[in-house]
């Protein structure tokens, strides 16, 4: 704000300076500006020039600023200043004859008056009549004002405002012509699902593929079987794992000792093994059922929707895991049978002040 306020004393420095040697040269060349402009007192045509822009677009701006306050107000007093200056200026130039080289006025008044902007260089012609011009963004403030007055004025007109409608007759209506309705084409509705036309492509046919059940270095690979109850791995090794995908309505029975077991996008299924020395896995599956003959040391179901497990007398160690899965049950051998215990499938958690305790929710009914 100090270099603001020092910019705008310097500016009014300058119009005071240029107006005393505007008085000087009326005193010491009165004649000899007279000569020039032929009429004593006379206003050149380009300080008219000047004088129209500053009762226009300037005054306008200088008026819309007072109002804003702030810096806008302390910015638009430092453009009163230099356009007073370069009035002076102009007036002084018109008066005297033009010299032959050098600045007419000193460097530090020229340079205060020429850096307060592009708008204060020599006049150009006459601007023709316009809008006044935006400055910044508050100054829109007014404009839009002025704008919704125009507006209501409009509004109030009443009737009379569909005057410059122009009238469209029934035939060229399309609700009335069923002619243009035909040369347009249906635009379907954003709302609605879009039912594809005759010429629309159909999507293709699921791509069926062959079933699988080999060995593929390590990996049994058991795939794509459907309606398949007689599925039998045999001579297996403790290094091989078993991959089965997408089988549907089959029994696969793995014999031996194996490394894992991983069941995924399968639906009722069903899988009888003797020893798993890692993890059996159930992703993405739906009815499936697992019964352990010998040991296995984790069976983990995730994302699956209703897996029944059958535990051995051996794998009563076994460690469940689930995430995101729903109806399973472990059944349990007791006096020749099995015994059937749900699976949480909902938890309750607090904070017992130092941690956050989680436990399975009782189910409630």
């Amino acid at each position: 704000m100090a270099e603001t306020h020092g910019l705008v004393e310097r500016l009014e420095k300058a119009v005071i300076r240029l107006e005393s040697l505007f008085s000087g040269s009326h005193r010491s060349g009165g004649m000899e500006c007279d000569a020039i402009n032929g009429v004593n007192g006379s206003i050149a045509p380009y300080v008219e020039a000047f004088d129209r822009l500053l009762n226009g677009c300037v005054a306008e701006f200088l008026r819309y600023s007072k109002i804003l306050e702030g810096d806008v107000k302390t910015h638009a007093e430092m453009v009163r200043a230099a356009f007073q200056a370069q009035r002076s200026f102009l007036v002084l130039a018109s008066q005297c004859q033009e010299p032959q080289e050098g600045p007419v006025a000193s460097p530090m008044s020229m340079r205060s008056v020429l850096t307060s902007g592009p708008c204060l260089s020599p006049p150009p012609p006459p601007p023709p009549p316009g809008p006044p011009p935006i400055f910044d963004t508050e100054a829109t403030k007014d404009e839009g004002t002025a704008f919704r007055s125009a507006l209501f004025a409009q509004l109030n007109q009443g009737e009379a405002i569909t005057k410059g409608l122009r009238h469209v007759s029934d035939d060229q209506k399309t609700h009335k012509n069923p002619s243009l309705r035909a040369q347009c084409p249906p635009i379907p509705s954003p709302t609605k699902s879009h039912t594809p036309s005759p010429t629309s492509p159909k999507s293709s046919p699921q791509q069926s593929h062959a079933p699988v059940l080999e060995l593929e270095g390590k990996k049994w690979r058991v795939e794509y079987q459907e309606d398949k109850n007689d599925l039998v791995i045999t001579n297996t090794e403790l290094k091989q794992v078993a991959y089965i995908f997408k089988c549907n309505k089959s029994t696969l029975q793995i014999k031996g000792k194996i490394n894992s077991i991983t069941i995924d996008n399968c639906k009722k299924f069903g899988l009888v093994f003797d020893n798993v020395v890692g993890i059996v896995e159930v992703i993405n599956s739906r009815d499936i059922q697992i019964q352990v003959m010998g040991k296995v040391p984790t069976i983990s179901i995730n994302k699956t929707e209703g897996c029944h497990i059958y535990l051995s007398e051996e794998s009563l160690d076994c460690e469940i895991v689930s995430a995101k899965s729903s109806e399973m049950n472990i059944l349990i051998p007791q006096d020749g049978d099995y015994k059937e215990f749900p699976v949480p499938e909902q938890f309750k958690t607090a904070w017992d002040g130092s941690k956050l305790v989680t436990e399975p929710a009782e189910i409630m009914g």
